[in-house]
């Protein structure tokens, strides 16, 4: 209780400062170079749709490949990013800044066409932070959606599909008043389809953020023209009153900032509106902002939770992976009792636990008694401590790189930082509610890039670390710097379509016939077959009175050829292909990645609280290896165990992927002992910062995509 009342006095003081540091210095610095800039900028789309045939040859690529499968080929396999942020997320903003090395203002115009001729997607979606977009941003970024889909051509037949959305993020500082970040998908685009508001949650983070970019502004007044867009939004956003609560959303004035402070409240409002949406969770195992404890379940049951529009889950993103669930990292602590340090396992090594080695290591004699004292005190030090705040300072004269990978989740593939089991996807899809409907979440797979330099779908090619993912040139976060470490280019998600049309994608995901991948453009089919030959894809809820049967396909992704493709360098100028992409595009040769193996996951929801989650979730349950045949992999298996057991399991496959190089594929570099312990890091550093060379930290990973899951019940079982 002391502990979060000195947070909550802390965050409060530094919110009073952040907000004299904004009004006092803005206002009497700004005069200077406000006059010099216009805001909000919107960017110039490049008007030219990629040409039909492009498209056809690729729908024609890839219906081979499924016919080569025995894979359905009444709908194509679309690629997407609905994880965008642009200049008007103040986060974004800020990292645009020359202090972190940043490249200038990204705004909207060059998301889109980021994402239509760099990474070639077929939909994404626009998700900036809803509490720091002003009614200006709003206005000009439902402009620029428009716009970017009146460029895609035919409607029913274009060449990309540009979505309007918003991030809702709020963090609380215990779990039970936790409930993360949320993206909001809107299906409509045009005025009278769409809020006149983005709706967001606390304001707080973005007070943070602007102080984080004033003091960096302050602090560099030799480029002070270069902060100018950041001083012109910042001061747009500071007049900007709040909507009045309980108030009908239609009845609100056009230009208040709208806040929902809960998931219940959000529903509300997006129920209000009428227009059909989706909301998806993400980044719920991150670390950074999710608080220790973080637990799905309090989300779970009555209006926190909403099944028509919560269908989907956001597994995979540059911030990482949170698929997995573990037990071994302790998922909620008693707040009543001093804080513990638990001993470590296979998989996490607490940074308390290694606080008390080093000091171990110093002992003369470790095995005296004033060793073990000093070494407890260490740990109690650490274990006291945030767990944001470098561990070091439990040990005077250490550094982080000497705590190894204490916290961090080992064995995963390219886990998130710091990491929270209790938001895993895994333990979302096991954890129930037996006080009150829904008692379980029906989550859908996909995956996003989180990006915030307006690059969406930045995982067809692993190169330029500091620009294709949101790490810092600069170095890490204060709190621990090792968090540079996990940025990583982003995911993608997929849909199987009849279309190419909006309505098709959107119902798509609608019905979690969805998957998610974490860059690569792997195809990937997931099926219950019937014993009357039919059967239901990825997403389905089924009921069954014998062995349910499955059948998976695979094919990996084309191996990329550098460059860009001609069709891509002729619609674009030279120097915006050169500052959009970097010179390189997703430029598909004719090889592709084999497929390794296949594995399949069964997790059986909890049937009571008492039951253990972790002895749900069977990861893997098999595995199927591949040869290695470039042309795919195929599986076909039965769960003669679930109609005698009586309960409903849920079945998802993970296509795994040759290794291949991948930026931060191993993102703290160990070195180890002969136990295989990470003794010291050697962290990546550098990528444009003067002095130091481009390093973008490649490691061999084995890129993988998730399908979503078949939820299977017995026949006769509610």
């Amino acid at each position: 209780m002391k502990r979060a009342l000195r947070i909550i006095l802390f965050c409060g003081l530094g919110i009073v400062g952040v907000v004299g540091l904004i009004l006092g210095a803005l206002l009497v610095g700004m005069r200077w170079n406000a006059s010099r800039s216009e805001w909000p900028v919107s960017g110039e789309i490049t008007e030219a749709t990629r040409s039909a045939a492009e498209t056809e040859t690729r729908v024609a690529i890839q219906l081979g490949t499924a016919d080569e499968l025995g894979a359905a080929t009444d709908k194509q396999i679309l690629f997407g990013d609905l994880h965008v942020h642009t200049a008007y997320s103040s986060d974004a903003m800020v990292q645009t800044l020359p202090g972190l090395h940043g490249e200038g203002t990204q705004p909207p115009a060059d998301a889109c066409d980021f994402a239509r001729y760099c990474s070639a997607l077929d939909f994404w979606s626009i998700n900036d932070h809803a509490e720091s977009v002003t009614p200006s941003e709003w206005e000009l970024t439902r402009q620029v959606i428009r716009d970017c889909n009146r460029a895609a051509g035919d409607p029913a037949n274009p060449d990309m599909v540009s979505f309007l959305g918003w991030e809702w993020g709020q963090i609380g500082f215990t779990p039970e008043t936790h409930y993360g970040h949320k993206n909001v998908v809107l299906l409509g685009t045009e005025e009278g389809e769409v809020p006149t508001r983005p709706i967001g949650a606390s304001a707080i983070g973005e007070l943070v953020w602007g102080g984080v970019g004033l003091a960096m502004s302050l602090s560099d007044r030799d480029r002070w023209d270069q902060y100018a867009d950041f001083h012109r939004a910042t001061l747009d956003m500071l007049p900007i009153e709040s909507c009045a609560d309980g108030v009908d959303v239609r009845d609100l004035p056009n230009d208040c900032r709208e806040s929902a402070l809960t998931p219940d409240v959000l529903f509300e409002k997006l129920d209000q509106w009428g227009f059909p949406s989706l909301v998806i969770p993400h980044g719920l195992a991150w670390g950074t902002t999710n608080p220790d404890g973080t637990d799905l379940a309090f989300q779970l049951g009555g209006r926190l939770h909403d099944p028509q529009r919560q269908r989907l889950l956001e597994v995979y993103s540059g911030h990482g992976n949170s698929e997995v669930f573990t037990d071994s990292i302790e998922i909620r602590a008693d707040p009543a009792q001093a804080p513990l340090c638990p001993e470590p396992s296979a998989d996490f090594e607490p940074c308390c636990w290694r606080a008390g080695e080093l000091v171990r290591a110093r002992c003369p004699d470790p095995e005296s008694d004033e060793c073990r004292k000093q070494v407890d005190e260490a740990r109690a030090r650490a274990a006291s401590a945030s767990p944001l705040a470098s561990a070091a300072r439990a040990v005077p004269g250490a550094t982080i790189d000497d705590f190894g990978d204490c916290n961090q989740l080992r064995g995963s593939f390219l886990p998130a930082f710091y990491y929270r089991p209790g938001g895993s996807a895994q333990y979302g899809l096991a954890v129930g509610n037996f006080d009150q409907e829904p008692r379980h979440f029906r989550f859908g797979l996909m995956a996003s890039s989180d990006t915030h330099r307006a690059r969406g779908g930045n995982g067809y090619k692993e190169f330029a670390r500091t620009f294709m993912t949101d790490g810092s040139p600069s170095g890490g976060d204060w709190r621990d710097p090792r968090d540079t470490s996990f940025f990583f280019t982003g995911g993608l998600v997929a849909v199987h379509s009849p279309g190419r049309d909006r309505r098709s994608i959107f119902d798509a995901l609608y019905r979690r016939e969805v998957y998610g991948t974490s860059g690569d453009r792997i195809l990937l089919w997931f099926d219950v077959v019937h014993a009357d030959g039919s059967s239901q894809p990825m997403g389905s809820e089924v009921e069954v009175s014998s062995a349910p049967r499955f059948e998976v396909r695979a094919a990996g992704a084309f191996a990329q050829l550098p460059g860009c493709p001609a069709s891509v360098s002729d619609r674009l100028s030279p120097e915006r292909l050169r500052k959009l992409c970097l010179d390189e595009c997703y430029h598909p040769s004719e090889t592709r990645r084999a497929i390794t193996r296949i594995e399949v996951v069964r997790i059986r929801p909890q049937r009571s609280g008492d039951e253990s989650v972790a002895s749900l979730i069977e990861d893997p349950w098999k595995v199927f290896d591949c040869p290695g045949d470039p042309s795919g992999c195929s599986a076909t298996f039965s769960d003669p165990d679930l109609v005698p057991s009586g309960r409903e399991a849920l079945y998802y496959a993970r296509a795994i992927q040759e290794p291949t190089l991948a930026v931060n594929g191993d993102p703290l570099n160990c070195e180890r002992d002969e136990t295989g312990a990470c003794i010291r890091t050697r962290r990546c550093k550098g990528g444009g910062v003067e002095g130091l060379p481009v390093d973008d930290c490649l490691a061999d990973v084995e890129e993988r995509a998730w399908s979503s899951p078949i939820f299977v019940r017995p026949r006769g079982v509610s």
